[in-house]
């Protein structure tokens, strides 16, 4: 999968009650990036910073304001509505909520069903049942549950049935939103062994969202770093994580504990001040420059150029002033 030049801009009220003046929220603006098969990229930012919003133009559920979306070299936007509707088969969505996300009144049997029997030709009608009943199994729940309920299983339980109706189409690519932020740290760990154990089975691709840098530090290959609806740092895990060389990334860093005792207090916390400017409002140059103790005067009338390839070749970074 590859992005290019992604853009997605809503006109909202800028006036309180609906007054008449527009302003323009640029959710997402000017976003590229590149997924491997077979590799999970990393996708970490604020909230409000853009990244579900992004989520949905990647599944082309949102058309974006300009920009492409590739698989497999075909631009999804620019498909016929039936084919599109095939190709989205290829790519599926693993939820934030597991409880939210499935239905209350069918059974997890029928949850996980549901794909096959709209996507007919893909399974005979008296194969669903006993398909669905294997890909309970696969990711850990008893077949003999088919017939409960989602608010008869607990959280971990339900994301497990959440990732079964997600595999059922025999996708390619999954895009995980935040899917362990609501569990339990014990269940977070078994979903996430869980889900790179379906990748090294089937060859899946993740786009894994979270806020949580230690889970995405244990998940992803190549780690992206969104503020303000845009990409400021992207590269493999280990140099962004072991070398950050944009100050947000930096500053986000700073704030994950270390486990080791000794090591803790080492590396000064930094803290960033005020909060995130209104993606109403946001200021000129480089978007982050009112809350960066780097900034300089360029930073505040220039915009840096989009994820430029630092020296090692491992990272791109969008900064004036990056860390070498």
């Amino acid at each position: 999968m590859e992005a290019r030049g992604l853009v997605k801009h809503f006109k909202a009220n800028a006036l309180p009650f609906g007054g008449r003046r527009r302003a323009t929220v640029k959710a997402v603006d000017g976003v590229d990036l590149a997924l491997r098969r077979g590799s999970t990229l990393g996708l970490v930012g604020e909230s409000g910073c853009g990244k579900s919003t992004l989520t949905r133009l990647l599944m082309a559920l949102e058309r974006p304001t300009s920009g492409t979306v590739l698989v497999e070299g075909r631009n999804l936007l620019a498909l016929p509505q039936g084919e599109l509707r095939r190709r989205r088969r290829d790519i599926q969505l693993v939820m934030q909520d597991p409880y939210t996300s499935l239905n209350p009144r069918m059974t997890a049997l029928e949850i996980v069903r549901e794909p096959l029997d709209i996507h007919r030709d893909l399974v005979p009608g008296e194969d669903r049942a006993s398909r669905a009943r294997e890909l309970l199994e696969m990711v850990g729940l008893d077949p003999g549950h088919a017939h409960r309920h989602p608010h008869q299983f607990s959280g971990g339980q339900r994301q497990r049935l959440g990732i079964a109706r997600a595999l059922a189409l025999r996708p390619k690519i999954l895009v995980c939103d935040e899917p362990v932020s609501a569990l339990d740290v014990s269940v977070q760990a078994q979903i996430i062994n869980l889900l790179k154990e379906l990748q090294r089975e089937f060859g899946l691709s993740y786009v894994f969202i979270a806020h949580d840098l230690a889970v995405v530090r244990h998940v992803a290959d190549e780690v992206a770093v969104m503020y303000l609806g845009r990409i400021v740092e992207h590269g493999d895990r280990d140099t962004v994580y072991s070398r950050p060389a944009h100050p947000y990334t930096r500053a986000l860093l700073s704030a994950v504990p270390d486990p080791d005792p000794r090591r803790r207090g080492a590396t000064g916390r930094i803290v960033l001040q005020g909060d995130p400017p209104s993606p109403t409002r946001q200021p000129s140059g480089c978007a982050f420059h009112t809350r960066c103790w780097k900034s300089r005067e360029i930073c505040a009338t220039q915009p840096p150029a989009p994820t430029t390839p630092m020296t090692d070749g491992r990272r791109q970074v969008s900064c004036h002033f990056p860390e070498s």
